[in-house]
């Protein structure tokens, strides 16, 4: 449960180069959504956050300012009740924080963002969360997702607008929301993970950004995200056509196939089938899209550019090989992807038959 701290009320801001520069990312952020309308921000007591819920104060709706105390380090808790007061200072109409449990699963990072993720989705009511990930943050997604080599889709970055989540601040470097904070004079928090070399994403920005900087002359964080950008618009083209494959080689399955995909229990194919003829004539990139929405519709996620070479040789080269395991479905049973009678089914295996 949420542990509420009050409402309180603020004037306007001050307009200093940095505050313009933050309000109007978030103005637009606002236009491009239809109009002001309430809004929730994620806020850690960083710069970002904090220059965002300022920001959003000004040109969105009523704020409510919301602080996951992830409870991994001594004194989070009043870390987080100085965020929030500092919120409400800023004009916020409410601010909660809300304690929440970390697991282990994962690693200690992933397992923090998705109880913060799930704590403000508890919260939200219908509103979409604000997230402060700067231009800067986008840089380093980027580079992350190229060093893991899965393809365009891992280096699309961040998107400005997914429901629920809102990234109004991708267009503003993190010097900005910081020379804002100092320019209202907010008391800034320093998480201590962020300068932690044990987190690679730390040593990419402390290291690696600087380094290329450097050695191609400037503009690398930007260049970063204007590629991130260009991508996600050429996946969106991608994305459309992939729909049209995989709505047909669902409606190219033979009678006979369709019928044998039917369900009837444990280990059986899943009802949804794809015609191989269908997917064997496309394009690769859309028939791995295609698979991979098919996929995720069946509630496999996870899955890596391996997984889909792998589906991928089921299709186009086919030698009698055994199916493709794509995720755990218990601890008795995983799920894998085959090859039967001409079409890609799901089918859940004994674990004991794949030893």
């Amino acid at each position: 449960m949420g542990i509420a701290v009050g409402m309180s009320g603020s004037g306007g801001l001050p307009e200093t180069a940095a505050v313009l520069v933050v309000r109007r990312a978030v103005r637009e952020w606002v236009a491009a959504r239809g109009g002001r309308a309430p809004v929730v921000v994620g806020l850690s007591g960083g710069a970002d956050s904090l220059a965002l819920v300022a920001g959003a104060v000004a040109e969105a709706g009523p704020v409510t300012a919301v602080v996951v105390d992830h409870r991994l380090q001594d004194g989070s808790d009043a870390v987080a009740r100085r965020a929030v007061a500092q919120a409400l200072g800023l004009g916020c109409v409410d601010g909660l924080v809300l304690p929440v449990e970390v697991g282990r699963a994962g690693g200690v990072e992933a397992a923090a963002r998705v109880a913060r993720y799930a704590a403000l989705e508890s919260v939200r009511d219908g509103r979409p969360v604000l997230l402060g990930h700067t231009l800067d943050d986008q840089a380093e997604t980027v580079l992350l997702g190229l060093a893991r080599g899965s393809g365009g889709r891992s280096i699309q970055g961040m998107t400005a607008w997914k429901t629920p989540w809102g990234r109004p601040l991708l267009g503003v470097r993190r010097a900005q929301t910081v020379r804002m904070c100092a320019d209202l004079g907010l008391t800034v928090w320093d998480d201590p993970h962020n300068s932690d070399p044990g987190y690679t994403r730390v040593r990419v920005r402390n290291e690696v950004l600087p380094l290329l900087e450097d050695v191609l002359g400037g503009g690398v964080a930007e260049a970063l995200a204007r590629t991130a950008g260009q991508l996600r618009e050429d996946g969106a083209v991608l994305d459309m056509y992939a729909a049209e494959l995989l709505r047909a080689a669902r409606s190219e399955r033979p009678e006979a196939q369709q019928s044998a995909a039917a369900p009837s229990g444990t280990g059986d194919t899943c009802p949804s089938t794809l015609s191989i003829e269908i997917l064997a004539t496309a394009p690769p990139a859309l028939r791995r899209r295609a698979v991979r929405a098919w996929l995720t519709e069946q509630g496999i996620s996870g899955l890596m550019n391996a997984h889909l070479q792998a589906i991928d040789e089921l299709v186009r080269n086919w030698r009698g090989q055994g199916g493709v395991a794509v995720a755990g479905g218990g601890r008795a049973h995983r799920l894998v992807v085959a090859r039967e009678h001409g079409t890609l089914t799901v089918r859940a295996q004994s674990r004991l038959d794949a030893t």
